[in-house]
């Protein structure tokens, strides 16, 4: 059993012992950013995904810059229900959104796909992981979601609603096992430079008419910060959210948008 920190651990002291990490989606984006951010914070990392070139490519280049153990899982975490949730220390449940729509133009189809990958497919894996975590004394689930959650975008009807709906779940996740060393919580991306940001408006200039350049600048434009987010930014906060110093953290969601959300 590795050595674990003692409750008195002082602020930014090192880990003492090498923790596990998963991350969805890490063979891109966020989660490519999420799983090198934790790799140099000490964690060795299982990357997750369903296509393999990208995943295997991921991990070769974290492990080369990093110097991490970095090992892959190819499932979908939509209906997969991969082992090595049981045996981490921190979960960190990132998946691509569903494909654009609005809220009457999603059929049943698209909702029952949206629900399994954004909100049955994470549970199925913190069901797994929380109760182990616990049994060990320390345990970080970090949902990504979006702050579309708090300001609605027409268009993302389907990743609003269940996105929605996981923020809830997190909350409720998060007075389960507080008492012994595990916290939930959710990171909540605004505009990030991703290739599901590429998506999402290549679609609206399809439908729009407008170009591709002059609804970046529009979506920018909103941004107090000037500009679209990194996905290390994003990562970084989600490496805060997982590490010893965030032990009184709990339940709650950390918004990464560089100022735009609007309510506090």
């Amino acid at each position: 059993m590795p050595v674990r920190l003692d409750a008195d651990r002082r602020c930014g002291e090192a880990i003492i012992s090498r923790r596990t990490a998963l991350v969805g989606g890490g063979g891109s984006g966020i989660g490519f950013a999420a799983a090198e951010c934790l790799a140099r914070a000490g964690h060795d990392i299982v990357l997750a995904g369903r296509r393999p070139e990208p995943l295997h490519a991921a991990a070769a280049a974290i492990a080369g810059r990093t110097g991490a153990a970095v090992t892959t899982v190819v499932a979908d975490l939509a209906t997969d229900r991969p082992r090595q949730a049981a045996d981490v220390d921190v979960l960190v449940l990132n998946a691509g959104g569903p494909p654009p729509g609005r809220i009457l133009d999603v059929d049943d189809e698209g909702w029952q796909v949206a629900f399994d990958l954004l909100l049955r497919g994470p549970l199925r894996l913190a069901r797994l992981a929380l109760p182990a975590m616990a049994g060990r004394g320390f345990g970080r689930v970090v949902f990504v979601t979006s702050t579309a959650v708090r300001q609605p975008q027409p268009d993302l009807a389907a990743s609003v609603v269940l996105r929605a709906a996981v923020t809830g779940a997190a909350k409720l996740l998060s007075h389960e096992y507080a008492d012994r060393g595990v916290t939930v919580n959710c990171v909540a991306p605004g505009p990030t430079a991703t290739e599901r940001r590429h998506a999402i408006l290549a679609a609206r200039a399809e439908r729009t008419g407008a170009t591709y350049a002059e609804l970046d600048a529009a979506d920018v434009a909103t941004v107090p910060a000037g500009r679209a987010g990194r996905p290390e930014e994003v990562g970084a906060a989600i490496s805060f959210l997982a590490s010893a110093d965030a032990s009184y953290v709990n339940g709650t969601v950390l918004t990464v948008d560089g100022g735009r959300t609007e309510a506090a």
